[in-house]
């Protein structure tokens, strides 16, 4: 690892990382975890990088506040950030933080961001998304690996990592939870959703594709918030990102699941779906149902836009 490399380490944004050790920031400060505190004496100086305990004394930047946090060494804390230990001949490399500097910008590093789903830790923000608006089953939650942090502007995030059918990390897809129903946050345009470089989000929840057997239901939603409630409903469901994102590979892979056993398909799996009650939502299904003829069109109640608010609404669905 070079010098470069370790300031790159340095340079990512601490806060963040502390949220992601699972510490609660909040006004650049938080509890000391080195220290039985309970009046939030550790803060984060953003201008340095730094933090500091005005009670214990616990300082340092990135690195140390690993280091300390989860009893590593230096190069075990250096690893857990991302850094590429291995020789770059041998093609060690990482993505950091989506850095403009990076030197594997534009090239998917999905080892980089496995370490965020390993201990997933919901925010506030994220758990008032999830269970109080969207009442989510915990166990969705935590089968989907979801997780959240807070960039440099304070904005917060729900970050969802897309798997493909035999678990390995494709993709992850950023949630704006400041953005319910708008594209504003204090005044100024912010995007409702962000992609690493390299990112690739096609058909969500692959591995329950692995579980299916004989006379299963197989639930197609369209977008992750539909499949939670799916999932939550009791349901074995993927979602396709949306009608304008269905690619040839999408279309290909639904495909060999109507095609026979030997291809992937358990003999007797049957296809359902709520399209949204929109005219992007019967296009898709349409689409759909060029590559799985058997899909079966189901109805919402009328005032419900799409399943996730039939679910969040009633609680009930069927």
């Amino acid at each position: 690892m070079d010098r470069l490399e370790l300031q790159k380490l340095r340079d990512l944004p601490i806060e963040g990382v502390a949220e992601r050790l699972g510490l609660r920031v909040v006004r650049h400060k938080c509890l000391c975890p080195f220290h039985d505190d309970h009046h939030a004496s550790m803060s984060f100086r953003v201008s340095k990088n730094t933090y500091r305990c005005f009670v214990c004394g616990a300082s340092g930047g990135v690195i140390d506040l690993v280091m300390r946090y989860l009893n590593k060494s230096f190069l075990e804390a250096c690893r857990w950030l991302g850094a590429p230990l291995s020789s770059p001949r041998l093609g060690g490399g990482s993505l950091y933080a989506e850095s403009k500097a990076s030197p594997t910008r534009g090239r998917w590093e999905g080892a980089f961001y496995e370490r965020f789903f390993e201990h997933p830790w919901l925010s506030a923000e994220a758990r008032r998304f999830l269970f109080d608006e969207r009442r989510l089953d915990e166990r969705v939650v935590r089968w989907c690996r979801l997780t959240s942090w807070r960039d440099r502007q304070g904005v917060p995030w729900l970050q969802i990592p897309y798997y493909d059918r035999e678990g390995r990390l494709v993709g992850v897809q950023n949630r704006n939870l400041s953005l319910p129903h708008s594209g504003e946050v204090g005044g100024g345009p912010s995007p409702r959703f962000r992609f690493p470089q390299g990112s690739v989000c096609g058909i969500y929840n692959l591995p329950v594709l692995n579980r299916l057997r004989p006379a299963d239901e197989l639930w197609i939603t369209e977008g992750c918030s539909d499949c939670w409630a799916m999932l939550s409903a009791g349901h074995k469901a993927i979602a396709i990102p949306s009608a304008t994102l269905l690619s040839r590979k999408d279309k290909e892979l639904l495909s060999s699941l109507n095609s026979s056993p030997k291809q992937g398909r358990p003999g007797g799996v049957t296809f359902h779906m709520y399209p949204d009650r929109d005219e992007p939502g019967e296009r898709l299904f349409l689409q759909l149902q060029e590559v799985l003829p058997e899909l079966v069109h189901h109805q919402l109640p009328p005032g419900c836009k799409d399943f996730g608010e039939w679910f969040s609404r009633s609680k009930l669905p069927v």
